[in-house]
Order: C-alpha cells, then sequence, then structure tokens
C-alpha cells in the first residue's frame, strides 16, 4: 500500500465550494479535485498542517482519508432518507451521510464510548450537521423496533490491517489468531442491522482490514444467516480493485495494495423481506420545554429557515434541535440528543436567545445589517487567537463571513466583537 496522500472533504454548500477553496489558498494551501466524489480534494501544497488552517478551525474542511469517503457513497443514500451509522465515532462518515441525505433526511449516530462520543459530538456541531442526533450505546443493543431504517452504514471495529503505514502497531495488536472477539462482534452487529431495516433497506459493511475473516467470511456467513442479498457496487473512478478473495462476492470491493488510500473492503446489502415499523404513536416525553425561537429576541437577521424540519427544544438553557423524523421513531427511554444551537435566557416574551459562535447554518447566505464581511485573513486569525474589533454600537451577536462566506457569529462587547468558539 502507498503512503496515503492527504485528502479532505469541502463542509459547505456546493455553491460555496470556490469560497473554500479560495480561503484556503489565500493560506498558501493547493489542492486538486479527486474524481469519485465533487467536493473531495487532494493536498498538493500545505505549507503547514491542514487542521490549523481557517477553513478547518471554522469547520469548513473535514480531513478524510479517501478511502473512508467510500462508504457514504456507496450506501448512496438519496436526498429526504433516513439513516442509521452504528459505529459511528469519530464522525467522518456520519457528517458525510448528513450532507449526503440532506435538509429534509435524517442520521442517527451511535457509539457506546463516552470519549468517543464527545469527539463525534464535537464534529458533527462542526460540520452544522442539523439534520443529525447521537446517541450512547452499543448498537447490538439499540431497542429500536423490527424494520425501522431505511439506511444503515455498518463500519464495525476491525484489526485495521489495511492502515498498517499509519498504525504500524495493528499488526502486534490484531495479528493472525487475535480477531476472533472482532469477528464475534461484527456478526452481532450485522445480525441487528439487518432486523432493524425495512424490507428492500440497505446496510453498507464496511472494514479498513484485508482480513479475509472480518471481509468476504462476513458477507459469505450474511448471506447465509440473514435475510439478506448482495447489491453490487459500482467501483467508484480514482481507486485500484483487486479481486475478492473468496468466490460468488460479485459485487463487493477490496481497495488493493497498489491504490492510493487506506486498505478497505465494502460490502453492500439489501433486506429482502421482514417487517416495517409504523410510527404514530404519542411522541416520547421529553425532560426540557419546545421552544419557538421565531418569538425569541436574537440576532435580527438570523435565518431558522436555513434549519431541517423539527423542533427547538430547551434543556436547562441549552437549545437543542430536534429533527422531526428523530421525534417520530424514537423508542420510550432512550436518551439522545439532537443538535446544539445556542443558549437561552429568560422565558415568554422576554426569552433571549444566543447562537454557538460556530452554528453558522443560522446565518442568511449574504451578509445583511449587523453584519462583518472581511476579506483579509489576518482579522480571522487575529479572532481565532483572542483579539477583538471594533464594531460599533448595538445588542446581541454579529454575524461573521469572510468575502461573502459565512464563518459564525461573534460576540459583541460594548463597540468591540470577538470570537468566543474554541
Amino acid at each position: 500500500m502507498k503512503t496515503p496522500l492527504r485528502t479532505f472533504r469541502l463542509v459547505c454548500d456546493p455553491r460555496d465550494a470556490a469560497k473554500v477553496e479560495g480561503l484556503l489558498r489565500e493560506q498558501g494551501f493547493d489542492f486538486e479535485p479527486e474524481p469519485f466524489f465533487g467536493m473531495a480534494r487532494v493536498l498538493t501544497r500545505e505549507p503547514f498542517p491542514l487542521g490549523e488552517s481557517l477553513a478547518a478551525r471554522f469547520g469548513l474542511v473535514y480531513i478524510q482519508d479517501r478511502s473512508s469517503m467510500l462508504p457514504p457513497l456507496l450506501l448512496d443514500p438519496p436526498a429526504g432518507a433516513m439513516l442509521l451509522d452504528m459505529c459511528a465515532a469519530p464522525g467522518s462518515k456520519t457528517g458525510f451521510l448528513a450532507r449526503l441525505v440532506g435538509r429534509e433526511g435524517f442520521v442517527l449516530g451511535c457509539e457506546p464510548s463516552p470519549d468517543r462520543l464527545g469527539t463525534l459530538r464535537a464534529n458533527l456541531r462542526r460540520a452544522n450537521a442539523a439534520n443529525a442526533a447521537t446517541v450512547r450505546g452499543q448498537s447490538q443493543d439499540l431497542p429500536f423496533a423490527n424494520g425501522t431504517w431505511e439506511y444503515i452504514q455498518l463500519d464495525p471495529p476491525c484489526s485495521g490491517w489495511g492502515t498498517v503505514d499509519k498504525n504500524p502497531r495493528v499488526m502486534e495488536l490484531w495479528g493472525e489468531g487475535k480477531t476472533a472477539p472482532l469477528v464475534k462482534l461484527q456478526r452481532q452487529l450485522l445480525e441487528k442491522a439487518a432486523s432493524m431495516l425495512v424490507p428492500g433497506g440497505s446496510v453498507l459493511f464496511s472494514t479498513c482490514t484485508t482480513n479475509v475473516e472480518e471481509n468476504e467470511e462476513q458477507v459469505a456467513w450474511a448471506l447465509e444467516n440473514l435475510d439478506l442479498e448482495l447489491e453490487p457496487l459500482a467501483p467508484p473512478s480514482g481507486f485500484v480493485f483487486g479481486e475478492p478473495m473468496l468466490s460468488g462476492m460479485d459485487g463487493v470491493l477490496r481497495v488493493a495494495e497498489e491504490s492510493e488510500g487506506q486498505g478497505f473492503f465494502l460490502a453492500r446489502f439489501r433486506k429482502r423481506g421482514g417487517d416495517v415499523f409504523e410510527s404514530g404513536g404519542d411522541m416520547p416525553e421529553l425532560p426540557g420545554r419546545a421552544l419557538r425561537l421565531d418569538r425569541a429576541a436574537g440576532p435580527a437577521q438570523m435565518d431558522l429557515g436555513a434549519l431541517p424540519p423539527g423542533t427547538a427544544y430547551d434543556f436547562n438553557g441549552k437549545v437543542f434541535w430536534l429533527h422531526e423524523r428523530a421525534l417520530e421513531i424514537m423508542p420510550e427511554g432512550l436518551k439522545w440528543q439532537g443538535f446544539p444551537l445556542g443558549r437561552i435566557a429568560g422565558k415568554g416574551a422576554k426569552a433571549t436567545f444566543r447562537p454557538d459562535p460556530g452554528t453558522r447554518i443560522l446565518l442568511p447566505g449574504k451578509p445583511g445589517p449587523d453584519c462583518l464581511d472581511v476579506s483579509d485573513t489576518e482579522i480571522l486569525t487575529g479572532f481565532l487567537s483572542g483579539r477583538s474589533l471594533g464594531f460599533g454600537s448595538g445588542k446581541g451577536p454579529v454575524g461573521l463571513y469572510w468575502r461573502g462566506l459565512p464563518l459564525g457569529w461573534l460576540s459583541r462587547k460594548g463597540s468591540r466583537v470577538l470570537w468566543s468558539g474554541k
């Protein structure tokens, strides 16, 4: 396997892609488009770590190995789809899937580890994935009824043999003869995924290992034991794929050693029969209270129409957006979290809402009154370093833009503004 080139996705509306690229080039980065996805790029010049760039710090790019972008692309959910990511952290695929299903679609990411769940939530927040929610738990124990989900992403824990160039210790940790616990867990997750799918629904199974026990042998087991059939995958451009290591595997994909990117295995299954979950019961009781943000005092230029269908909820002063699809299907007693929007103080006519600094989804597409639109990247660098800038008198947060590109919200302190995000 070749050393992977540094690749990333643009995390923005395609109409803003040129502006994000311009922000990167202003800081000396250069890159080329990838052939398999219109928002993927490969770096050709990196004057300093991409993760420290302004574009990355404002959540406008996501660094991701090119092979890791394949599972969401090959699951290929349509706009408006409802989707479960069973092993979601750190959120690379979850955030990508949220982009693919769009405003009307919904994605739930599940993660058992508290630390990794925190990373997942931070990455979804940075990506402004307001159509996503998260839950902590073992995916094989999720209490969803059979036939709940249209699409499922399953990228389970694996031996990681395909990442040996970046993680040389994987062969020591998960070498030959040590993968039995992983194989068992992967089968439990596949079985659970099959039960939760609607008839005709799809699950994309992927690993970053080259181990046949965790790849083709798992496919063979699923075809024999579960009500699933293979859906052949069309090879994306820009990769070299090897032959499957077992017969009868037409349509599975194995990223070859001579290809750019990590070693990856991908198989897509379709559910043949089964039950369909029918929603329509009473909505589970939630600990917070529903809000009408349009009735609360807040930034005059705030665009609530950009949010997906759903409801704002106040949980002890923290405002979260709960997608309407989530409210329809979440089982009673399951603790989950929607997308954080900001904070609210007061009630009724005296309620005041303040969006979180990075919640650029609430900014209009073009700067208007009480917005700061800058052209100099040094001003942005200054904000991220804690410096303030004179702006004039007024109240409430100020929208921040770079040459018309929405970035987030500045706090106002007297006649100055500053960035208070992380």
